[in-house]
């Protein structure tokens, strides 16, 4: 069977741990060239020869901070440099500042959310532009949350950032369209990540009674989503936000 990326070169930010990782392996095991960046460059490195020696597609690692747009624009240029071209963007790095009350937010906790988030999405998606434009269009996947779309407790800097990023997906969505660019965003739910196991059980257990299927979801599920997303089977999806949360966005 053909895979679904075949050819394609991306880039998976945070792609090291957690989500990031889920959704490096799914773009490399349907054959797309993956750059991997995280602020642990050791371990991007590490994944990327697993990815290599499961699935026999190219894979790098590289350390960079998304809040840092020289780091930005050396991990685009050295995606391009390394494998000829970009197709792909996943700008799934992202920030959890402490979990305190909007009042108790610092101003230094909202800045740093809003650089790696809104602030490194930003930088990665004008860097990929030209390059994207060259290959005759491509595909950006950017990170919302469930937190944002119900307004979680203590996560208020998380969560004015994750709604930016739902804005500045759709005004791409919109411009680069004509250049058959298609900009998209995710938004899980709770996923059973290392975040999500520090998470105290007691107050696990009711985020769990407020998810329909009954269950965290996994990794893997995300990275689907990404898959397609970014295949030929999403072709006609751009400017959307999907949801994958177990219908934990309807109480």
């Amino acid at each position: 069977m053909n895979k679904l990326l075949e050819g394609k070169v991306a880039i998976v930010t945070g792609g090291a741990k957690g989500l990031g990782y889920g959704i490096s392996r799914a773009l490399a095991s349907e054959g797309a060239s993956v750059l991997i960046s995280g602020r642990d460059g050791a371990t991007a490195q590490a994944v990327a020869a697993e990815i290599e020696r499961d699935f026999g597609s190219k894979a790098i690692g590289l350390a960079g901070d998304m809040g840092v747009k020289e780091d930005v624009l050396s991990m685009v240029q050295a995606a391009v440099d390394s494998f000829g071209g970009l197709d792909i963007l996943v700008n799934n790095a992202s920030l959890l500042s402490a979990g305190v009350l909007l009042e108790d937010k610092t101003d230094e906790m909202l800045r740093r959310t809003l650089e790696i988030g809104v602030w490194g999405n930003w930088w990665a998606m004008q860097a990929a532009f030209p390059h994207m434009k060259k290959r005759g269009g491509g595909s950006v996947i950017n990170f919302s949350s469930i937190d944002a779309q119900t307004g979680a407790w203590l996560h208020s800097d998380y969560n004015i950032n994750k709604l930016g990023i739902e804005g500045l997906t759709r005004s791409a969505a919109v411009e680069w369209g004509r250049f058959n660019i298609r900009v998209n965003a995710i938004a899980p739910g709770y996923i059973d990540t290392d975040m999500v196991a520090a998470v105290p059980a007691p107050v696990l257990e009711k985020i769990v009674a407020k998810i329909h299927v009954g269950r965290l979801g996994m990794a893997e599920e995300i990275a689907r989503g990404v898959a397609f997303l970014t295949s030929e089977n999403g072709g006609f999806m751009t400017g959307s936000t999907m949801s994958i949360n177990g219908g934990q966005h309807m109480y």
